[in-house]
């Protein structure tokens, strides 16, 4: 075990909680900014569906990042931590009228478009405002992803996005409205993508599209490509920080921008998830007939990825020295599912031990629920410490 945590404070908190690495995080921002500044016209998207921690919002706002936001409460939450509202774009496949008119108050920067039915109702709702919406089309690009089925999105079978055949009748459409302006093109093949490749192929579409719209002489101004880049969940300390430099560099190197354009990311997991780590107390150890379990007080309501992913996070005891012994990792939610992982190697685990589970930073916090009636955990950073 590398990573250096406060036990000490640890110990006086109520568990299970989360617990961010401040210092990592802005770390992990400055690093996108420095890879991302070296080409003109790139501008970064924090995806607040990753994790909507005030404390951590305040944090990326202050690296000078917009948001992405999939929902009202997302984009209250981004207007509350202070992202300036010519910074959110608000994607989304079933944005409701309060959501949209919350928006069109707000004057966000973009509303990013799934469907005809959505473009007609931004419409509406922006002349009853007597506004223009901003709006970028989300094409679905058929472009499959080397991650988890649940997290693909743009294949033609997902929800997701606005058809390639159907790009020209939506462009016409919008042309006759008076209240929309056509401004961009949105993308997002899906999450946890570590393969580049999966980027290249995007680039490859986008590019078709381009030369598509090009032929009628459009040319938007803003491209988004949405976000997707993932982080190494076996080994977090080893590389703490993803590898940004060859994430921008793949699009500089083949999406082919025209002068004037700019270009879009909405990163979420790759800002956030190795930051955070969700802290939990042994209750049990069991002997079962075969294996032995360390039953503790954090369960799949605090972090569900394991149960609806069967995703893998690194476990670890932060209290123990002793030699090493092989446990399946278990909530007390009433659940078959509830399991962290099954068959880990943990230095020798007894009552009251504290264990982390690492790269939690993403869709950890965010997606905790009140199943079982259990209290939702708490979040601190490391500058609560100090």
């Amino acid at each position: 075990m590398t990573k250096q945590f406060p036990i000490d404070k640890f110990r006086t908190l109520e568990t299970p909680f989360y617990y961010y690495d401040a210092q990592l995080l802005r770390e992990t921002l400055s690093t996108i900014k420095e890879e991302s500044g070296k080409y003109d016209r790139y501008c970064v998207h924090y995806a607040v569906k990753a994790n909507a921690n005030p404390k951590v919002l305040t944090i990326i706002r202050e690296s000078g990042l917009g948001a992405d936001c999939v929902s009202g409460g997302e984009i209250k939450a981004a207007i509350k931590a202070g992202f300036p509202a010519n910074k959110i774009v608000y994607a989304g496949v079933g944005k409701t009228d309060w959501e949209i008119n919350l928006g069109l108050e707000h004057d966000i920067f973009c509303f990013n478009v799934e469907s005809v039915p959505e473009l007609e109702i931004i419409n509406e709702l922006a002349a009853a405002q007597n506004k223009i919406a901003r709006v970028a089309f989300r094409i679905n690009p058929d472009v499959g992803a080397h991650t988890h089925a649940n997290i693909t999105t743009g294949l033609a079978e997902n929800k997701f996005g606005i058809s390639m055949q159907d790009m020209d009748h939506v462009i016409d459409l919008v042309e006759t409205m008076k209240n929309v302006k056509f401004v961009g093109l949105h993308f997002h093949i899906g999450s946890q993508i570590l393969d580049m490749g999966d980027f290249i192929a995007l680039c490859n579409r986008i590019n078709e599209l381009q030369e598509k719209l090009y032929s009628r002489q459009i040319i938007v101004e803003h491209i988004n490509v949405g976000g997707g880049l993932g982080i190494d969940y076996s080994h977090p300390d080893r590389q703490a920080i993803p590898d940004f430099k060859a994430y921008f560099e793949t699009y500089h190197k083949h999406l082919r921008l025209r002068p004037q354009q700019t270009l879009h990311f909405e990163l979420g997991r790759a800002v956030v998830g190795q930051c955070g780590s969700l802290i939990t107390k042994v209750i049990y150890v069991k002997q079962g007939t075969n294996k032995q379990f360390a039953i503790v007080d954090g369960g799949m309501t605090d972090l569900i990825r394991p149960a609806l992913y069967q995703a893998y996070h690194k476990i670890e005891n932060l209290t123990s020295e002793e030699a090493v012994e092989t446990y399946d990792v278990v909530g007390p939610i009433c659940e078959s599912s509830d399991v962290f992982g099954k068959a880990i190697d943990l230095n020798k685990v007894k009552r009251g031990d504290l264990i982390g589970i690492r790269s939690a930073g993403a869709y950890g916090e965010i997606m905790a629920s009140s199943y079982n009636c259990r209290a939702l955990p708490k979040g601190y950073t490391s500058d609560d410490f100090i």
